[in-house]
């Protein structure tokens, strides 16, 4: 069973995400917050494997709340849930590292299958929309001249077979995708990203994603 906490100032939002969820069998609500702070209060109290954190909330924003929570330490993966056309800080939110995000109008199966995917130790099922977020919030990242990724540790750790898989994992490939078109098998694509994931410190697959960004890896589209 998959316990979710739903952080967001809109009842009526909240309210639509405990009904979809309830419907589940293997998904339940432990508690509704209305600003982060509650949201903090609540994951401390219960928790839940997921958090589903709204950005834009009274008295502590989403991106601090999900900042404080991973800095804690806490068990409780976060997966925002935001209004792209609006929301200027999602970006902000995956370096803060939540597990990942999706869009307020998914469909509800594309927020179910995050939820899941995020419980499990994964990014968000969702590579085309971490592109076009990304690249959308690119002109934050720092510019350091003479070739970023030769001079991060991080990205010098890495194999060469290593580095191309990080380079198309920050293009939006899946695994699926990365063992088709590089023509190695699944269970190596795997094992490749374990590594990456250990090598670069990154968390989860969305935090080495930014990291591609980060290192110049990967330019916008």
């Amino acid at each position: 069973m998959t316990t979710v906490l739903i952080a967001d100032d809109q009842p009526m939002q909240r309210f639509g995400f405990r009904m979809l969820l309830e419907s589940q069998d293997d998904m339940t609500v432990v508690g509704e917050a209305g600003n982060g702070l509650e949201a903090l209060s609540l994951v401390q109290q219960h928790r839940p494997d997921v958090a589903l954190m709204d950005i834009r909330m009274p008295l502590l924003d989403g991106i601090e709340a999900t900042r404080r929570i991973v800095k804690a330490g806490a068990r409780t993966r976060v997966l925002i849930v935001t209004t792209f056309d609006l929301d200027r800080y999602a970006y902000d939110g995956l370096r803060a590292g939540a597990g990942g995000f999706l869009i307020k109008d998914a469909l509800p199966e594309e927020l179910l299958s995050g939820i899941r995917a995020v419980a499990g130790g994964d990014a968000v099922v969702a590579p085309s929309l971490t592109r076009r977020l990304l690249d959308a919030y690119v002109q934050h990242l720092p510019t350091i001249p003479g070739g970023p990724a030769a001079l991060d540790a991080r990205i010098a750790s890495l194999t060469e077979r290593e580095r191309e898989i990080l380079t198309v994992i920050g293009q939006g490939w899946s695994n699926t995708e990365i063992a088709e078109r590089l023509h190695l098998a699944e269970s190596t694509v795997k094992t490749h990203v374990t590594r990456i994931l250990a090598k670069t410190g990154s968390r989860d697959r969305v935090q080495a994603v930014i990291l591609a960004y980060d290192t110049h890896l990967v330019a916008p589209a």
